[in-house]
């Protein structure tokens, strides 16, 4: 179902299907491919306005009365570790950090099978082949790099995350780890990685995805203060978790045209046919 004019982005909507995060809730996705010589610019302009990237699609949530599912990204320049979290930069810093290209290994997809096998043996990524997650770090046309964490002892990759780099920030798009290291919080270290990565870069966020209150799965991001999520069209600074949990869902949310309505895409040349 196309609802915009060909001479810009065509965005469309997927079928309803259960919602991973909520039981007995539908989820519904807004989306456009992300393909050319300006995917980046794309990508910039629908990342800051709460879209995902995931391969070579840009999405967000538009579900029908709902609206849990809320992008969030970290201020880096005002963040500074809880208690919790500077142990688990002290239990992980041992770790090598390398960065490389948006480019599939055996060990990497050996690491995430069994990260998968562990974590998210319910999830819609169990059963992923090699082929599949190739697919999923190397098809990019934006500037992604896979983070690597390596046991300089062993020489041992402990975990990953493929990135990516904005203007203004770095999008983890997904992460994974070795379960025998779950103890160490390796979740949560490569998040402060990231976040003093974008200090070192002068960048102003680290973009998390999707949280979700209400998700016992989600509920970590909120860990990361400050945090803001993308609401009705703007950011807004997370004071109050809480807050956002008595409203899950509202009795209606704003009709698809209106969403596309609001959608501010780059300027320039670049859409005109």
């Amino acid at each position: 179902m196309r609802h915009t004019p060909p001479n810009t982005p065509q965005f469309y909507v997927t079928a309803p299907q259960p919602c991973p995060y909520l039981p007995g809730q539908v989820e519904r996705k807004l989306f456009t491919a992300l393909s050319g010589p300006d995917s980046t610019t794309l990508n910039n302009s629908l990342s800051h306005q709460g879209f995902r990237r995931s391969q070579n699609v840009l999405y967000r949530p538009s579900c029908v009365g709902c609206n849990a599912c809320l992008s969030a990204r970290v201020c880096v320049s005002d963040f500074k570790p809880s208690r919790s979290q500077r142990k688990v930069i002290g239990r992980n810093s041992y770790l090598t950090r390398i960065s490389k290209s948006a480019w599939a290994t055996d060990e990497q997809f050996e690491l995430f099978s069994r990260y998968l096998v562990v974590r998210h043996a319910d999830g819609g990524m169990a059963g992923m082949d090699a082929y599949e997650f190739s697919a999923m770090v190397e098809e990019t046309t934006v500037n992604s790099r896979i983070i690597e964490y390596i046991n300089p002892i062993s020489g041992q990759l402990i975990a990953a995350c493929l990135t990516d780099i904005l203007s203004d920030g770095l999008s983890m798009v997904y992460s994974f780890y070795d379960p025998e290291y779950d103890r160490d919080s390796l979740g949560s270290w490569m998040i402060l990685d990231h976040i003093n990565i974008a200090a070192e870069a002068g960048l102003a966020y680290v973009y998390l995805g999707y949280w979700v209150p209400g998700s016992a799965k989600m509920h970590y991001k909120s860990n990361f203060a400050p945090l803001e999520v993308f609401r009705a069209g703007k950011w807004h600074r997370l004071d109050s978790p809480q807050a956002y949990a008595q409203n899950l869902q509202p009795s209606e949310n704003d009709p698809i045209s209106e969403q596309l309505a609001a959608i501010h895409l780059p300027k320039g040349d670049f859409y005109t046919g």
